[in-house]
């Protein structure tokens, strides 16, 4: 009821304001004003204020955020120390599972890359015969003698 009251009157002074800026020849303006003041007697006659006064002036509706409040605040704290503890209790056990297991072939050597090649392309000049141990620093050196090193 209260509340009826002061939309009606925050209407009524609205209007009032739009007269005012009618009699002064600002019609565009006053036209504005005066959509802007009919607002609040239009949530009245709508029923919309009844509502959010219900729902603002209630205990249990504040009860009710407040549990829903906690609610998330638990929520956003249980995911934080999973994350901090470095995922869930599943993730752990099957983490540790598969960390458990052997390789495919705990046997096997080192992957093959394949036959040497022995053919040198025939638009390239040869090079020098690579060393015995198959590493080949001659490039190397010769950077750094032109480096003076």
């Amino acid at each position: 009821m209260l509340t009826s009251t002061v939309c009606a009157a925050v209407s009524a002074a609205g209007l009032g304001i739009a007269a005012l800026t009618a009699y002064r020849k600002r019609f565009l303006a006053a036209t504005r004003i005066a959509a802007y003041a009919l607002i609040p007697i239009g949530l009245v006659l709508t029923g919309v204020v009844d509502w959010l006064t219900g729902l603002v002036l209630k205990p249990s509706v504040w009860a009710g955020f407040a549990v829903l409040a906690l609610s998330a605040v638990l929520f956003a704290a249980s995911r934080a120390v999973e994350r901090r503890r470095g995922g869930s209790r599943k993730e752990r056990r099957a983490a540790a599972a598969a960390a458990g297991r052997d390789a495919v072939a705990p046997a096997a050597s080192a992957p093959s890359l394949g036959p040497a090649r022995t053919e040198r392309p025939a638009g390239r000049a040869k090079a020098k015969a690579p060393a015995q141990d198959g590493e080949d620093f001659s490039d190397i050196e010769a950077i750094l003698k032109k480096h003076g090193i």
